[in-house]
């Protein structure tokens, strides 16, 4: 009887479970994920993911590793040999899992094109890539393994996504980390993985991140002027670059405030500055912007790194809008919320721009007390957010400027 479907990638976090089948020879199809089943099953379309016999269904790497290890050999030594030692196993698996796979993912995706040249955060990730690094390697400078003197899964896990940063980061990353390298070498070849990765050699040059080169456009050919007999047909008028453009220039120039918020003190000077200068009714609107999906939401610095990709869509509109958001909450437990200040009455022209905008709601604001306080503390960040009836710390935040 079968055991199941595998839906899964070639790569990341699906090589693991792939060598698991082939490792423990179980009868569970692998399918990608062009597949009805995938499509209706799972909405957040990411895999690995799996469906067993009776519509059991898993999501997760680590879910999904630890059912198919259990269904190979229920005593294997993979998850530990007792309690502590698989509660270590649990930690360094989520460590890769969270801290470490995040960031290589934005290296990966825009390596791959999937998301836009950004070098802040570029670097951002390069840092965090290096700081699990180096955690991993002060473990196994007296460590053969990561819980110690016998291979888990937790091993192959890690092994199997820090095949990205060798091959990103190529010969000064391993210079830098020679008892991470000396493990990777033996994860990389144990018959587990190696029936999967295959034969890996390493690179020495680092793969080079560079923002992409503008195209030059070819200069358009001039056509022949028009005959003396015909008469020319009026030029018709140029459109306007942006939606919003058309509203002409406002009394007061938002590049004022954005500096006045840049430079001066935010309670004392900016927010009067803000209310008595710059916000008029006639000319703007008031949004209140939050994230439709905060039960997806993992560790705080990627929820600000989902901000931070969002505004960074919205550039084409950053000259008829300015907004604040921020991270609340903690690890596991946050949402995102803002404001923004709207060149006109309708939300939709300055947002539509950023292919993402639907992932989030708006709610046009009155000018109330409760408006002002929430627009405040969005400009301000000095206290808590009430969430659900809830005072909730604000961890992190950007402002759209």
């Amino acid at each position: 009887m079968s055991q199941g479907t595998l839906y899964a990638g070639d790569f990341g976090r699906s090589v693991l479970p792939r060598a698991l089948i082939k490792h423990f020879n179980l009868d569970i199809a692998i399918e990608g994920t062009d597949s009805e089943a995938y499509k209706t099953n799972f909405p957040l379309k990411k895999v690995p993911c799996f469906i067993g016999p009776k519509g059991y269904k898993l999501t997760e790497v680590l879910a999904i590793s630890v059912y198919f290890i259990n269904l190979g050999d229920s005593s294997s030594k993979l998850l530990g040999k007792n309690a502590q030692e698989y509660a270590q196993v649990l930690k360094w698996f989520s460590l890769t899992n969270s801290e470490y796979a995040s960031n290589l993912t934005v290296v990966f995706k825009t390596i791959t094109g999937a998301l836009p040249y950004n070098k802040r955060a570029i670097d951002d990730a390069a840092k965090g890539v290096n700081q699990v690094a180096d955690i991993f390697n002060l473990r196994l400078l007296d460590y053969t393994f990561l819980v110690g003197e016998r291979l888990t899964v937790a091993d192959l896990f890690a092994a199997s996504l820090f095949v990205g940063a060798f091959n990103f980061y190529g010969k000064e990353f391993r210079t830098a980390h020679p008892y991470l390298t000396r493990w990777f070498k033996t994860l990389i070849a144990h018959p587990i993985l190696a029936a999967i990765v295959g034969e890996y050699k390493f690179v020495d040059a680092p793969v080079e991140i560079a923002p992409p080169k503008k195209e030059k456009k070819a200069a358009p050919k001039k056509e022949a002027a028009p005959k003396a007999a015909e008469e020319a047909e009026p030029a018709p008028a140029p459109k306007p670059k942006h939606p919003l453009e058309a509203l002409g220039k406002p009394k007061q120039a938002l590049d004022e405030w954005k500096r006045v918020y840049s430079n001066e003190e935010t309670r004392e000077t900016a927010i009067p500055w803000f209310w008595k200068n710059m916000y008029d009714p006639s000319e703007w609107s008031l949004w209140k912007v939050d994230y439709k999906y905060n039960d997806e939401l993992t560790m705080t610095f990627m929820s600000n790194n989902l901000v931070g990709g969002f505004f960074n869509r919205l550039s084409a509109s950053v000259k008829y809008m300015f907004g604040c958001m921020v991270v609340f909450g903690e690890n596991n437990n946050n949402g995102i919320t803002g404001f923004f200040l709207v060149r006109g009455q309708e939300h939709e022209p300055a947002f539509d721009v950023a292919p993402d905008w639907e992932s989030y709601s708006f709610k046009k604001l009155d000018d109330t007390p409760e408006t002002r306080e929430f627009v405040d503390n969005m400009l301000a960040w000095d206290k808590p957010v009430v969430y659900n009836g809830e005072n909730r710390e604000i961890a992190d935040g950007k402002v759209l400027k």
